[in-house]
């Protein structure tokens, strides 16, 4: 598992599947995410929208396994 550091509270899933270099454009992850090829915290993800937090995990298919981790709130 890989863990990829964001700078904000939460990033959004097609943004995050761009920083980690799982697709290179926008249209890319809205097809990964249409076609069923991404999880989040184990279970299917069909809103390329959903706000991801600190710890948690997303799975893409041919691509790997990530940890979101992000600023504690204070």
């Amino acid at each position: 598992m890989n863990d990829i550091e964001i700078r904000t509270e939460f990033i959004k899933l097609d943004t995050f599947l761009k920083l980690a270099d799982c697709v290179s454009t926008g249209g890319q992850a809205k097809i990964y995410v249409a076609e069923g090829m991404v999880t989040v915290n184990g279970e299917r993800e069909e809103r390329r929208g959903r706000k991801l937090y600190n710890g948690d995990v997303v799975a893409v298919d041919d691509c790997g396994t990530y940890r979101v981790i992000a600023p504690q709130r204070t």
